[in-house]
């Protein structure tokens, strides 16, 4: 399909003026005359191109409503509207992209294990908060959303063909339906996928349905917004045969988009469990200083109150408190005198003496006395030799090695602020999926990819000795090709930093496992701390306490307001009240 003058104006680095673009809206049968908006449940997206003069965008873009985010786009002459209102509206650094559906070329391979399909159900919306949260997105207020019948956009959900699970989304737009549109286009917005997804493909396939979507009705091009320092994101759509479009996209100052016009503070810096409470304190007014940004270290302010922090360490955490949850020695005490149930545990001895323990368990686990992120730990050992190596691995952490009772179960982490559990989930060890064509090796650099991209660098699945005797335990090395569908976890610890996974289930959790966590909380005596335990079911009684963590990653469990809640306990007089 041949472009139009408008188009080819852009394609030059001419845009049109507001004058030029309207007479051409008009000859083409355009509501020039009628400023054109679509409510997306997160905000509005103004057309700026059918909007009569700067004025009246920069008047709308000013009512956006507090909590969400309007986007103005195809400005053609940005300067105009800034300058109505330059202490509220700024430039968004974003970059605008183009697929021609004459240039787009089908994918060479299927995408296996999912389906995708629209949003249809009160579930469907939830899922795709879920997922918006997770990755700092605003959620979706569904009863906001301009109808698609009236040109409101529609939401695409990918679907795990095996468990039902929400596996990525993304909403696009059809602009001939929302605005009349005489070029015919549409647009991408908010693609987003899973920071666990095991499927390989599902970000591609959602942007190849909406192409092929808008190529079915007739639609001649797909356009799309990419913050100018997404390499990632950047990659995909180049390979797709997006170009960049010279237009420019305007927003009003708020909260939620900050750093776009500030620029990045050294807050910017931090890592993400860190970031998660600097960004609820400056939320709430509270000064923040960043002492050390790699070592996630900052110090929150408000009146004559002043707290430091290393992520959500805190002063309110004392030495001892703190030394009872690095020594699992120690830990492991505690929680006796308190009555917790708990593996037996020993320190590694002789060789003899570890091989005597094994034969009362049956299968022990190592960890070293003080470690922590899943750190040489090895766990379900059943034979003296792979005890004696994992000890020796674990001496790597500390020259002090624990032996303890292996119990088979779901790996539960339950956080408790202020003697209140705030969010509990299971965490599932890192699992890859097969596609009938590639090596576990390389699904497990994919999904390692995935989750470093997902987590800023702090999760990654390591090839090491861990993962390796994991796979030869289930019969398989890095070069083996797993069957399509056929799922294998290549560590048997569960913790995130070693590429684990959370599901949440504080709305299920039992009310015994809540108790079992404040009563560990209360013998440590510890204001913020995260519980592992052992569970056949969140929903059941039965658990072994493993051990208690002192820093907390408290990022790990949005959607619950970890971070509002730790804020609460440092700083009560700032608490949101009704």
């Amino acid at each position: 399909m041949r472009a139009t003058a408008y188009n080819q104006r852009l394609q030059r680095g001419q845009p049109p003026s507001y004058q030029r673009l309207q007479a051409h809206l008009a000859r083409d049968g355009g509501e020039a005359s009628q400023p054109q908006s679509v409510h997306c449940g997160w905000g509005r997206l103004l057309m700026g191109h059918t909007y009569p003069d700067p004025a009246s965008l920069a008047a709308d873009l000013q009512g956006e409503r507090h909590g969400e985010r309007d986007i103005a786009l195809y400005v053609a002459a940005p300067q105009q509207v800034l300058a109505q209102a330059p202490q509220q509206l700024f430039l968004d650094p974003s970059d605008t992209l183009r697929l021609w559906f004459t240039d787009y070329r089908p994918a060479p391979r299927s995408f296996r294990g999912f389906h995708i399909r629209r949003a249809q159900s009160e579930a469907d919306w939830q899922a795709i908060n879920r997922l918006y949260l997770q990755r700092g997105m605003l959620p979706v207020d569904s009863e906001r959303l301009t109808p698609r019948a009236a040109g409101g956009p529609s939401y695409w959900l990918a679907e795990d063909e095996s468990d039902g699970r929400i596996l990525g989304t993304v909403m696009g737009l059809n602009h001939l339906k929302a605005f009349a549109d005489p070029q015919l286009g549409s647009s991408l917005w908010c693609l987003a996928v899973a920071p666990d997804c095991p499927r390989p493909g599902v970000g591609e396939a959602l942007v190849r349905h909406l192409i092929e979507h808008g190529m079915s009705r007739g639609l001649a091009y797909l356009d799309l917004s990419v913050l100018h320092d997404n390499a990632q994101a950047k990659a995909l759509y180049a390979k797709l045969g997006f170009r960049d479009l010279p237009t420019f996209a305007i927003k009003r100052r708020n909260g939620i988009n900050q750093a776009l016009f500030l620029g990045p503070g050294p807050e910017a810096e931090l890592n993400p469990y860190a970031r998660i409470i600097v960004d609820e304190a400056q939320r709430r007014g509270i000064e923040v200083q960043v002492d050390d940004a790699e070592g996630g270290l900052f110090t929150l302010s408000q009146g004559g109150r002043r707290i430091r922090c290393r992520e959500s360490l805190s002063d309110l955490t004392s030495a001892v408190s703190m030394t009872l949850c690095q020594d699992k020695r120690l830990t492991h005490r505690a929680f006796a005198r308190a009555g917790l149930r708990q593996p037996a545990q020993r320190l590694a001895g002789s060789a003899e003496d570890n091989a005597a323990f094994l034969a009362e368990h049956a299968s022990v686990v190592v960890k070293p006395v003080d470690g922590e992120q899943g750190q040489g730990v090895a766990v379900d050992l059943r034979d003296t030799e792979a005890v004696e190596a994992a000890i020796e691995r674990a001496r790597q952490f500390d020259q002090r090695v624990l032996l303890e009772s292996y119990h088979a179960g779901m790996d539960l982490r339950i956080v408790v602020i202020g003697f209140e559990v705030v969010a509990a989930a299971i965490r599932h060890p890192a699992t890859v999926i097969g596609d009938g064509v590639h090596s576990i090796g390389a699904l497990i650099e994919t999904q390692s990819r995935r989750r470093q991209a997902a987590t800023g660098g702090e999760s990654r699945i390591p090839l090491d000795a861990e993962t390796q005797r994991t796979l030869q335990d289930a019969g398989y090395d890095y070069s083996s090709v797993l069957p399509a569908g056929e799922r294998l976890a290549v560590r048997k610890t569960a913790n995130l930093h070693t590429g684990g996974t959370l599901e949440d289930v504080t709305e299920r959790l039992h009310p015994a496992l809540a108790t079992a966590a404040i009563g560990a909380a209360r013998a440590l005596d510890i204001p913020v701390v995260g519980l592992d335990l052992l569970v056949p079911a969140a929903d059941q009684p039965e658990h072994v306490l493993i051990e208690a963590n002192e820093r907390v990653g408290l990022a790990n469990h949005e959607p619950q307001p970890t971070a509002e809640r730790f804020i609460d306990l440092l700083f009560p007089l700032s608490r949101a009240h009704p």
